[in-house]
């Protein structure tokens, strides 16, 4: 948390609601100068104050110590990658692409080793899915059909429609994909 600008972001909150200081200021019951000196951190607000903000600006408290609400670029560096192992998907790993737990879009790839299957059984989920396979070559089953896709292909998968990826091969495949949430 000693990263956390708190001035800067209230600042940033303000400015994109299009307040003035003395507007906020007076929202909240204070000076325009206290809030002046919030902003350029000469000064912490109290947590009443915080309070406060959190009110006029419609925005919850805890927006406030969240460090990625000012960054403008999320980085994931290839060593830095999560990887995650099914509990019964041996020969499956999918490494989180996405910057974040909490966005809009999950971005990952797929590894499936050889002659191994995402899923038991196919499931479906509620957002879009379009997958680009980056190495190798899977099967899609896809409801009642199958598909197979080789390197270089891509598909797109409607919500709710069941699926799973196989590799019905001697060598790894790996899938691209990206699901709305």
């Amino acid at each position: 948390m000693n990263d956390i600008n708190l001035g800067l972001k209230i600042k940033k909150f303000r400015t994109d609601q299009n307040l003035s200081l003395k507007e906020l200021a007076e929202k909240i019951k204070s000076t325009s100068a206290l809030l002046s000196q919030i902003e350029k951190g000469t000064t912490n607000p109290s947590i009443n104050t915080l309070k406060n903000l959190s009110i006029a600006l419609d925005i919850p408290l805890y927006k406030f110590f969240i460090e990625e609400t000012l960054k403008k670029v999320h980085i994931v560096r290839a060593q830095d990658r999560k990887i995650i192992t099914p509990s019964k998907g041996e020969g499956v790993s999918y490494e989180i692409l996405s910057p974040e737990p909490q966005t809009d879009v999950e971005f990952m790839i797929l590894n499936l080793d050889p002659y191994s299957s995402s899923k038991e059984k196919e499931i479906g989920h509620e957002g879009q899915e379009v997958a680009f396979i980056l190495e190798g070559e899977v099967k899609l089953n896809l409801e009642n059909e199958s598909y197979v896709l080789f390197q270089g292909d891509s598909i797109k998968i409607e919500k709710f429609v069941k699926h799973s990826w196989e590799n019905f091969t001697s060598t790894i495949s790996k899938i691209i994909f990206a699901v709305t949430i």
